[in-house]
């Protein structure tokens, strides 16, 4: 990267890549992906000035119109904010952001969204599980089934076997998602809430649906395992109503 971005970002340059900067350029599209890319994965952090307009346009060899377009679709994405006189800043806060939803997210709406997600699971964990999957989801069923009374130990067991369920869809999207999932299930808002739900009778209840569940998956009855899935977390949420 230019010595001018240097000035203006410190290691900037090591962080998006000169390489990178110097493409030929075809527009917007390529200034969008390039420094979207560089937000992400953390290049420029949250409320980090990135350079100037001038100073894009002089490294991407583009017309500063065609990079005032880019920083807008940036804005528009929610990965920057532009302020006149001061100039252009990242408001994207990574895994802050993740931290923010879990504490905004109450275990009604976590089961809601989990009502339209795992069903679907369940359907590919049937379709693509191999051996290796079913073993793995096996012996986090039978560490799950040996948790009878204690909610803490279900609750992390019971995420073990669902994200098992989730790895075997073969399908890292689905395993990113119910990572994030886990994550919200892991907030003090569900915390204070398991030990009142989580007695010894439902502990058991809950089991004998993920016993159903494994069976319909070695049997690979796609239909079976998602409308066992869909009973599961229905429950789950009269359960949560109940304890309201």
């Amino acid at each position: 990267m230019a010595s001018n971005i240097q000035d203006a970002s410190g290691t900037a340059a090591s962080r998006v890549g000169a390489a990178a900067l110097r493409s030929t350029p075809t527009g917007s599209a390529r200034i969008v992906t390039q420094l979207r890319r560089a937000i992400l994965d953390g290049d420029f952090g949250y409320r980090e000035r990135v350079p100037s307009e001038r100073e894009l346009a002089a490294d991407f060899g583009a017309a500063r119109g065609t990079v005032r377009t880019a920083l807008k679709q940036l804005e528009d994405m929610n990965l920057v904010i532009r302020r006149p006189g001061s100039g252009t800043f990242v408001r994207y806060r990574g895994h802050a952001d993740d931290e923010d939803i879990a504490g905004q997210t109450s275990p009604l709406e976590l089961i809601e969204v989990r009502l339209v997600v795992e069903p679907s699971v369940a359907r590919l964990a049937v379709l693509h599980a191999n051996a290796q999957d079913i073993e793995r989801m096996e012996e986090a069923l039978v560490h799950v089934e040996a948790c009878n009374d204690d909610p803490e130990i279900f609750s992390r067991a019971d995420e073990t076997f669902h994200l098992a369920l989730a790895e075997s869809t073969r399908n890292p999207l689905m395993v990113w998602l119910y990572r994030h999932i886990n994550d919200v299930r892991g907030h003090a808002q569900w915390s204070i809430r398991k030990d009142k739900i989580l007695t010894p009778g439902r502990i058991a209840d809950y089991n004998k649906q993920h016993r159903a569940l494994f069976t319909a998956i070695l049997s690979r009855d796609t239909q079976a395992a998602a409308d066992i899935m869909t009973g599961h977390l229905e429950k789950a949420r009269s359960d949560l109503l109940g304890a309201s």
